[in-house]
């Protein structure tokens, strides 16, 4: 049962629910509008502001995790928003345990990533390199931090679709903000634009899936749409479905809409752990998990999503495999965790729960790998080629344990936290019947052995072997002197290096997080035999993972690491490597398709629809400066008309009685 309350009625931290969102808001607000005159606290004021809303956040998850399980839905209106004619939508926010998971996942570590990008991000000598050179740029950068975290906050804190799509726009202007952050690189130009149009292709679908659920309810409040979407014939459930499905694709970079998320790499590396690990990318996550009573319906539909899902995962690890840029390699192996959690969606009651405890040990392991690349990139002179890195765990102790520890929890090293999360979706994938359990555990068992392979090849190429950076010079000619970041960087990594040894553990030990998320997910349904036995799954797939560490230990570290890359390479390396022709693909069956279209259309525009208005015009005109030349103005000549009109009339009253 859900209390919905006026927020000015609502008693103790709940209360303060409002400022989770209004609080770095107001810091992107007050950072875009004073200007020059923020430069030199501006980016303390954006860190304080988030790490606010993470006090005010925990201390509500603390008061809701006092009171029963059926007392924790609590929906708080803020105030009327949209009232037309039957429409009418409140500005509201929902208190459950999904959101208030979100709420500390953004917060928690998007705090631990505005501090690191006081470092990150802080003033030094430019010279074209696209790297901030003063105040103002840093400044800015926390702006639009601010306005993405605040915007993300919105999407999961909404408690209609109104406002869902609200902060799903949100998110969708800020990340093409900081996507395109350096904007003289027209590389970041290019992909702002690429990440902002396919997400418009997502948008869209959520769109339309919402214009349907108001149609056939009339109301798009989430406590009344999942008490009656029982009423809404199975056809239209399995569309609302399937287009939520396309919203979560373009957010999440799911297939086909994937290509635009390892393209976000432009942006500063902060953006990358931001976007990638605790926010952007878990919107669509959290849209499939929040509508579970929807895809609860519609067997066909849940089908549709874990099948996204397997695809996905297995395009990620396979184009990782393939790169040699340390954020690109990250990338796609954030799009393959993400496949994993849509499959386990897919799964219905028996995965929702298990894909929101993937998200969440992702978060910390994904997002410390981001801030270790980053500080790997900082020492470097923003040099991302891993064949220019080499021996780097000497001179970065910090970094290389930490990035480590992320390491050994995304392949899933025993007892970390990827270890309990991910196998437990594979276990979940094992269970289902016939011919889905081996599809979905297979791809997700081979897809753990690509990324343990292309995760140790990342590690053997940055931190071990040879240091192949000795005899190069940067673009502007110095050398290379790698050095430990300072403290403001590594003390965040070092807090998401223990989240990731820790995290799956604490919420997998006793059903913690399933239970914490029931009132709002339901109960997750216990893993049946299926295909493989459940406890046969973990021996599997830690073999698996296993033997892609000495695969890629007998092909990388045992053997030397040229600095420029290999030419010719074979075909699956270069299909990999053009991200398995992805942007052809989209180009020819989209882009090119709508270019022909258009330039069609803006055809019949000018010659059809054009010439037709030009053409009647012309014909008018014509005719009457014709017809105006029969009027002389002399009487003889009317005279002469009038009585040859006669005539004629005579003439055919003649021919007609004498037919």
């Amino acid at each position: 049962m859900t209390e919905v309350v006026d927020v000015g009625a609502a008693t103790g931290a709940a209360s303060l629910a409002w400022l989770l969102f209004v609080l770095p808001a107001a810091g992107a607000l007050v950072l875009f509008v004073t200007g020059r005159r923020a430069n030199a606290w501006g980016h303390w004021l954006g860190v304080l502001t988030v790490v606010a809303s993470f006090v005010i956040g925990l201390v509500i998850f603390l008061e809701t995790v006092g009171l029963a399980p059926e007392q924790r839905a609590r929906e708080l209106s803020l105030f009327s928003w949209i009232a037309v004619g039957g429409l009418d939508i409140d500005f509201g926010v929902r208190l459950d345990p999904l959101s208030l998971t979100f709420v500390l996942l953004i917060t928690g570590v998007g705090s631990l990533i505005h501090i690191y990008s006081v470092g990150y991000m802080a003033p030094h000598d430019s010279e074209g390199d696209g790297e901030p050179s003063d105040d103002s740029a840093r400044r800015r950068f926390f702006a639009q931090l601010n306005l993405f975290v605040a915007a993300m906050l919105v999407l999961v804190l909404g408690d209609n679709f109104v406002m869902l799509y609200l902060g799903w726009e949100g998110v969708g202007l800020a990340s093409y903000l900081l996507i395109g952050f350096y904007q003289n690189r027209p590389s970041a130009a290019t992909a702002a634009k690429k990440a902002f149009l396919m997400n418009r292709v997502g948008d869209v679908g959520l769109a339309i899936a919402i214009f349907l659920l108001w149609l056939h309810l009339g109301t798009l409040q989430y406590s009344e749409v999942f008490a009656r979407i029982g009423e809404v014939d199975q056809g239209v459930i399995l569309a609302i479905t399937v287009l939520l499905l396309l919203g979560a694709c373009g957010k999440s970079g799911q297939f086909p809409l994937q290509s635009w998320l390892p393209d976000a790499m432009e942006g500063p590396t902060p953006v990358s752990a931001l976007i990638h690990a605790a926010t952007m990318v878990t919107a669509g996550v959290y849209l499939i998990a929040r509508a579970n009573p929807i895809y609860n319906l519609t067997e066909t539909g849940r089908l549709v999503v874990a099948l996204v899902g397997v695809v996905t995962l297995l395009i990620g690890a396979i184009i990782g495999c393939a790169y040699d840029d340390i954020k690109k390699v990250l990338a796609y192996s954030t799009v393959s965790q993400i496949g994993y959690m849509i499959l386990a969606v897919g799964l219905g009651p028996a995965g929702y729960a298990l894909g929101i405890f993937h998200l969440l040990t992702h978060g910390f392991f994904k997002a410390g790998l981001f801030l270790g690349a980053g500080s790997v990139m900082h020492a470097m002179h923003d040099e991302v080629d891993m064949r220019r890195y080499g021996g780097l765990a000497r001179y970065m102790p910090i970094t290389f344990v930490t990035f480590g520890l992320g390491y050994l929890a995304l392949i899933g090293f025993p007892f970390l936290s990827g270890y309990f999360s991910k196998d437990e979706i594979i276990a979940a994938s094992f269970g289902q019947p016939g011919w889905q359990g081996w599809v979905f555990g297979g791809a997700a068992t081979l897809a753990a052995g690509l990324t343990a392979f292309y995760m140790t090849r990342l590690m053997l190429m940055t931190f071990f072997g040879e240091k192949r950076w000795q005899n190069l010079k940067t673009e502007h000619g110095e050398d290379y002197h790698p050095h430990e970041s300072p403290a403001v960087m590594t003390v965040p990594m070092i807090v998401l290096a223990v989240g990731s040894v820790a995290a799956g553990f604490l919420l997998y030990n006793g059903h913690v997080l399933v239970d914490w998320l029931a009132p709002t997910l339901g109960e997750l349904e216990e893993p049946h035999d299926g295909v493989l036995g459940h406890s046969v799954v973990p021996f599997l797939v830690v073999g698996i993972s296993a033997l892609g560490v000495l695969i890629a230990y007998l092909t990388v570290g045992r053997r030397p690491t040229p600095v420029e890359k290999p030419e010719p390479v074979s075909l699956p390396v270069r299909a990999a490597r053009r991200d398995l022709y992805a942007n052809a693909i989209n180009e020819t069956l989209i882009a090119r398709p709508g270019t022909w279209l258009t330039r069609a259309l803006v055809y019949v525009d000018n010659r059809g629809v054009d010439g037709i208005v030009n053409g009647t015009a012309a014909l008018l005109g014509g005719s009457s400066g014709r017809m105006r030349r029969a009027q002389t103005g002399f009487v003889r000549s009317y005279a002469l008309s009038m009585m040859g009109g006669g005539v004629l009339v005579v003439a055919a009253l003649l021919a007609v009685r004498f037919a």
